[in-house]
């Protein structure tokens, strides 16, 4: 087992700096610099390129990117140039706000997922089965942003249930009861929308693993030597259909990464995912770069954790 996750782990470190890399030579093949917009026009172009010369843009890439990643390793990732704060500071206000948002869209995607992918691959071919195919299939056909819209208007706008904007109330002391409920409250819509969208492949994916399993030698002889259905069901066909959700919860990372930037725009939810567009249409690269890194190590680790979830349930795929 340690041996499995040690070796993980060193693939995981080249990718890392691979993803880095690229970053930051994307990052320097854009347009401009710290210095585009930041200075009087009028200023000579002398005193431009000392200024640059001075914050070292003038520097070979490699010395750059040494420098970059030195202080990202000690947590720090330069001076936003539009919000004039360090990078750092920016980030902790909005992380808290996506880190929250993740959790509880991951805890509605399960707790929608799981049920239905297991009611739709144990009553497979039933109108209960078809039901629930059904609302997959209309979930694959709709775009997030396309979803998300809709709830803000129906639920947000027509009916009133929920706050439109923001994460929390204005006046609230923060850590009081008020305070948590708000917050909880604004996130709950933005979470929903995400959940019912990203849950349609995990409950497909769910439902063609219990299908199978239930066709497959072992399920049958099980099921020859007198043992009662549920505890085939429950012993046999759930425990080795659980796999997907372990293999798929990388993938769900990776999917709620992608869907925050457009959610979080969306329902004004000031996150990681708002910040990233917000510091793309500032051309504020250093933000920019701070928070691909950041979605980038979060998708690699998501597949880490992954990969190690798998191998505790199924021991057969552990590297020997």
């Amino acid at each position: 087992m340690w041996k499995f996750i040690i070796r993980r782990l060193i693939i995981t470190f080249p990718q890392l700096i691979v993803l880095s890399v690229l970053i930051f030579l994307m990052a320097q093949a854009m347009p401009g610099d710290a210095l585009t917009g930041q200075v009087d026009p009028n200023v000579s172009p002398a005193i431009k390129e000392q200024l640059r010369e001075k914050l070292g843009l003038n520097d070979p890439w490699h010395i750059k990117y040494a420098d970059w990643v030195g202080g990202v390793v000690q947590g720090d990732f330069g001076d936003s140039f539009r919000f004039k704060m360090p990078v750092t500071d920016l980030l902790e206000q909005r992380i808290i706000n996506s880190f929250w948002l993740a959790v509880v869209t991951l805890i509605f995607t399960y707790i929608i997922a799981v049920p239905l992918g297991l009611l739709s691959g144990r009553y497979n071919d039933t109108i209960l089965d078809s039901s629930i195919t059904g609302y997959t299939y209309i979930g694959f056909a709709t775009p997030l942003f396309i979803f998300a819209l809709i709830m803000l208007w129906i639920f947000g706008y027509q009916l009133g249930w929920f706050p439109t904007s923001g994460s929390v109330s204005p006046g609230l002391e923060p850590g009081s009861l008020e305070y948590i409920i708000s917050k909880f409250n604004h996130l709950l819509l933005p979470a929903i929308s995400m959940a019912l969208i990203q849950t349609v492949s995990t409950v497909q994916y769910l439902r063609s693993e219990i299908v199978d399993t239930k066709q497959k030698e072992f399920i049958v002889t099980a099921r020859a030597k007198g043992a009662s259905e549920a505890r085939v069901y429950n012993k046999h066909i759930l425990r080795n259909s659980l796999l997907p959700i372990a293999a798929f919860f990388g993938y769900e990372i990776t999917m709620l990464i992608t869907g925050t930037i457009f959610v979080e725009q969306i329902f004004g939810y000031p996150g990681m995912g708002q910040l990233f567009l917000e510091s793309i249409n500032l051309r504020d690269y250093s933000v920019v770069n701070a928070i691909v890194l950041l979605f980038g190590s979060a998708a690699i680790l998501g597949a880490l954790l992954s990969d190690i979830i798998l191998s505790i349930i199924d021991p057969r795929i552990r590297i020997k």
